[in-house]
Parts: structure tokens; C-alpha cells; sequence
């Protein structure tokens, strides 16, 4: 047997102080953390405590359900388009001597544009016209012999074959004539064709073509491009679903309004009329076009602008509400009904028609009752709140804001249904 395992069994005692070390270190920090009255959490839930009681009043402003008209409006993304685009073009070949316009100016119909070189042209007319005077003046010759040997056939001095024959040269120099005269008449339209005129009344774009080029009739891009913006369309769509609606309006005789609106679709730009419909629905999209037709006095609509349009189908009566008091949840659209106690309720309701800041109710609220419209964020079934007085800020007023800020919590934001933290005592409720 080896000496180590003939030795007797000794203890290590440099282990128990660590162990002893580490059971302390538990119970201090269970300590500090569960049982002392100055843990983080605890000193936060009695500072939320003290701050706002359970039962402090919210800020809240209200509105009354009430009876009224409300516009039955559908909303769409529109394009404006020129009333009539024109590229100007010339219908012949020359050079471009002078250019009447300036890029960006506003035309008239008739109005020169344009002075091809005319020379040519009118060399053509003065040949045309040369030529008629000629044939002009063998067809009177032969009228006057024509004359002659009729009187001598009378007279049985000559044959009835050459009275037949000069007839027949007459009639030769009558057809002669009438060529001549479409080539004087085809000659005097090419030369004013040098003179390139507006068609249309409108506003011309950037010329394409400077002095002193030439310019060709075959030449698809034109000399400048009109567009007439007074008055101007605004081309969109419907979905086949509200079809029917604006089919029943346009076909009782009635003039639908439309109402165009920025990009943002805050500020108001134009107001005109639906002028007509496709006559077909896209099978791709399910969508139908419409044209509405706007007078533009001011400009402020320019061809290809993206728009929000907004057409008026019809006003009906209804139960009505703030938008801003219908909220979105998992029961669907709901508002906050107070009562008589100053209490709010959460009180499902059936939406109908939306006409900007209203909304009509098909079901669950009647006339006279009060939902709230503003301090929403801090309510909960059952939550006691505080009218603030209409007088001392007009609803949608940039004072209604201020006045339930000065009675919010300074602190963070507090949890949907829980009280904030550092609110002043509640008031008594206010009568509204």
C-alpha cells in the first residue's frame, strides 16, 4: 500500500467562507429587491400612487349626437388632361424663315406662329396661273369660231362634221379651264400653308425647332405642342360598385359636383362638373372612367397633375357624429358614451356614409347623447372624466388642444385603462 492512501482523511476548509459568501449576497439582494420599500418598482408604483388616484377625472370634450345632412361623397385619384392637345406641324417643306411665339405663351386660334420661305410656292402659283390665262384664251378663240360656223352652217356653207368638231374643242378648252383653276386654287393653298397658324386657342409648350432650320411636313414631332387649359378635364375612376349610384343621378337629369383637392388632400384647388362616363368597365381593374370638366380661370390645374377627387352623389339625413369620435377595435367601430353620472361607456355603433369631419351612424347611439371627441387615449369602461367648458375652447380650435394638454400628466404616457403618473387632483365634473 502506497503512503498517500495509508495518510488519514483531512478537510479542506478554504472552500466554506466562499459558500458563505454567496448566501449573504442572496439574501441581500432578495432583500433589496422584493422586500425593501425602496425598490425601483415599488417607489414607482407609489410615486403612480400618489400622482393620480384611481379615481381622478380625465380631461375629456364631448359632442352631441344630433340629426343633420350629410354629403354622400366618393373619393378618387384623378389625372388632369388638356381639354385639346394639338402638336403643330407644318403641311410643307421649306425653311423656317421666322418664329412668331414665344415657349410658354398663350395663343388664339388664328394666330401666326410661324413663316416657312414662301418663294417657291410662289413660283408654283405664278406658273399655275400663266398656264390658266393660256388655256383661257383658246377656249374664247374657240367659242368665237364656234359662233362662226354656226352661222355658215345656217347658211349651208360648210359641213355639219366641223361645226361638230369645233363644239367639241370648246368643250375641250371648258375642261382645260376648270384644271387650271384647281391648280391656281392647289398652288394658292400650298403658299398659304408657309404661314403656320394656331388651330386651337391655348398655351403653347417649348418649340422644337429653332430659325433657319428646315422643317418637314413628314417630321412627326412637330414645331410646338398647344394644349387648351380653359376650360380643362380631369380624367378618373369609380369602382364598379358605386356605379350604380352615379348611373342613377346622371340618367334622373342631375349635375354631379366635383370637388379637386391637392395632393395632401387638405386644400381645395377647383370645383367643376362630371361632364361623362366610359362606356365599358375594365375587366382588369373593375373600375369605370369618368370626365369631369373644370373652367380653370386661375391655371391652378396643369395637364398630368395627380389630383384627389372627390365627387358629391347626393345629401341625405342622419344621426351624425365627430370622425374623431369613432374609434376602431376588435369589436369594430365604437365610441365613448357618456352618461348622465359623467361616465364613459364603450357603445359599438353600425358606420354609414363618411363626408369629411362627420360620419353618419346607421345604429347605436340616438339624438341628444354625448360621445367624446377629444382625450380619448386616457379612457377606459367605466372612467369618471371632466367636461371642459366649450367656452373656453372651441371644438377643432387650436385652444381645444392646449386646454387638455394643460391638464395631461407631465410625466410618460400611461398605459391604456391605467392612471398617470404626477396629475393634479381632479376637479369636481363640470356640467356640460
Amino acid at each position: 500500500m502506497s503512503e498517500s492512501s495509508s495518510e488519514p482523511y483531512r478537510p479542506r476548509r478554504g472552500r466554506w467562507p466562499w459558500l458563505i459568501v454567496l448566501v449573504l449576497a442572496i439574501a441581500g439582494g432578495y432583500w433589496f429587491f422584493v422586500k425593501s420599500p425602496s425598490a425601483p418598482g415599488q417607489q414607482a408604483g407609489i410615486s403612480a400612487g400618489r400622482g393620480m388616484p384611481p379615481a381622478m377625472a380625465v380631461p375629456v370634450r364631448l359632442a352631441t349626437v344630433e340629426t343633420g345632412p350629410i354629403d354622400y361623397t366618393l373619393k378618387a385619384i384623378g389625372t388632369v388632361t388638356a381639354f385639346n392637345t394639338v402638336t403643330v406641324r407644318s403641311r410643307v417643306d421649306g425653311e423656317l424663315q421666322k418664329i412668331a411665339f414665344t415657349d410658354g405663351q398663350k395663343v388664339r386660334e388664328g394666330d401666326l406662329l410661324a413663316q416657312i420661305d414662301p418663294r417657291s410656292y410662289q413660283v408654283e402659283l405664278d406658273q399655275a396661273l400663266g398656264q390658266q390665262k393660256q388655256n383661257e384664251a383658246q377656249l374664247q378663240n374657240a367659242q368665237r369660231d364656234l359662233q362662226r360656223y354656226q352661222l355658215l352652217f345656217k347658211q349651208n356653207s360648210i359641213a355639219k362634221q366641223q361645226v361638230d368638231a369645233q363644239a367639241a374643242l370648246v368643250q375641250q378648252y371648258l375642261g382645260s379651264r376648270k384644271s387650271d383653276q384647281a391648280a391656281v386654287d392647289s398652288a394658292t393653298l400650298q403658299l398659304s400653308f408657309t404661314r403656320i397658324i394656331a388651330p386651337i386657342s391655348g398655351r403653347l409648350g417649348l418649340r422644337k425647332l429653332d430659325q433657319g432650320n428646315m422643317i418637314n411636313a413628314s417630321n412627326t414631332d412637330g414645331l410646338v405642342v398647344i394644349t387648351q387649359t380653359q376650360p380643362i378635364s380631369v380624367m378618373f375612376t369609380l369602382p364598379q360598385a358605386q356605379l350604380p349610384d352615379v348611373l342613377e343621378k346622371i340618367r334622373g337629369g342631375q349635375t354631379l359636383a366635383v370637388e379637386l383637392y391637392d395632393r395632401d388632400d387638405v386644400r381645395k384647388i377647383a370645383t367643376g362638373d362630371l361632364m361623362a362616363l366610359d362606356n365599358q368597365i375594365d375587366v382588369a381593374t373593375g373600375t369605370v372612367k369618368l370626365k369631369a370638366r373644370f373652367a380653370n380661370e386661375n391655371e391652378s390645374l396643369f395637364p398630368n397633375q395627380f389630383v384627389n377627387v372627390r365627387l358629391r352623389v347626393g345629401t341625405a339625413e342622419s344621426l351624425v357624429v365627430p370622425t374623431m369620435a369613432v374609434q376602431q377595435g376588435s369589436i369594430g367601430a365604437f365610441v365613448y358614451l357618456v352618461d348622465d353620472e359623467s361616465k364613459v361607456h364603450v357603445q359599438p355603433i353600425v358606420i354609414g356614409r363618411v363626408d369629411e369631419k362627420r360620419v353618419a351612424v346607421a345604429s347605436g347611439l340616438s339624438a341628444g347623447q354625448r360621445v367624446v371627441v377629444e382625450g380619448l387615449d386616457r379612457l377606459r369602461e367605466g372612467a369618471k372624466v371632466e367636461v371642459v367648458s366649450a367656452t373656453a375652447a372651441a371644438p377643432g380650435g387650436p385652444d381645444a388642444s392646449a386646454g387638455l394638454k394643460a391638464r395631461a400628466p407631465q410625466t410618460g404616457a400611461p398605459a391604456a385603462g391605467a392612471p398617470a403618473a404626477g396629475a393634479p387632483a381632479a376637479s369636481p365634473p363640470s356640467a356640460h
